[in-house]
């Protein structure tokens, strides 16, 4: 059976564990946690971890609940492109930034445009890799919005190789994800990718 990743262990640490958990990383590094500068660290971290991670209490439905139906005749796609993504790793929980680009053919009804990008921050606002960020933004298109065809595009980069391991500066991750006629369709598909990159 399929582990659903929208669960959270009913367990959660509290606040003073989370930070007690930060000071002894601070420990671990050699670092004198009591040492000025240092010291209010542990609850900064644990703070900053709620905004990393908020993510976690989003629900993509209630984003894309609200729709719209009044679009006249049009039935060409909707593209956003150039959202910005920040995320972290769940490898290193080090960042990963960079931008995406979605588009959807509605079946007639829309959503609002920052709708799209508040999508993007319910599941990059999470320990995430880029593919499953992909695919993820997609399926939630698709189970709440149910257009025509769905078209996502990450691009970015991960400071998990530009600072550490192989130090790669300036590698740029490109992944995708397409559905419905996007992924039947070859020249949607080249419409789409045309129109990210003008």
């Amino acid at each position: 059976m399929k582990k659903k990743l929208d669960v959270v262990s009913t367990s959660k640490p509290s606040r003073a564990e989370a930070e007690r958990a930060v000071k002894t990383l601070i420990e671990y590094i050699g670092e004198d946690p009591e040492r000025e500068g240092v010291r209010e660290t542990p609850k900064r971290v644990v703070k900053a971890f709620d905004e990393y991670f908020k993510g976690y209490g989003l629900d993509a439905g209630e984003i894309l609940a609200k729709t719209f139906s009044e679009v006249g005749d049009y039935d060409g796609p909707v593209l956003v492109k150039n959202i910005s993504v920040e995320s972290r790793c769940e490898h290193h929980l080090a960042p990963f930034v960079g931008h995406a680009h979605i588009a959807y053919v509605p079946d007639g009804r829309v959503v609002g445009l920052s709708k799209l990008s508040r999508l993007v921050g319910v599941y990059a606002n999470r320990m995430q890799t880029q593919e499953r960020l992909t695919a993820e933004i997609a399926g939630a298109l698709e189970k709440h919005l149910k257009p025509k065809g769905v078209a996502v595009m990450i691009e970015a980069e991960h400071f998990c190789m530009k600072l550490r391991g192989v130090d790669e500066d300036h590698a740029v991750t490109v992944t995708t994800r397409f559905g419905g006629v996007y992924k039947k369709d070859a020249d949607a598909r080249e419409s789409f990718l045309k129109m990210v990159k003008d």
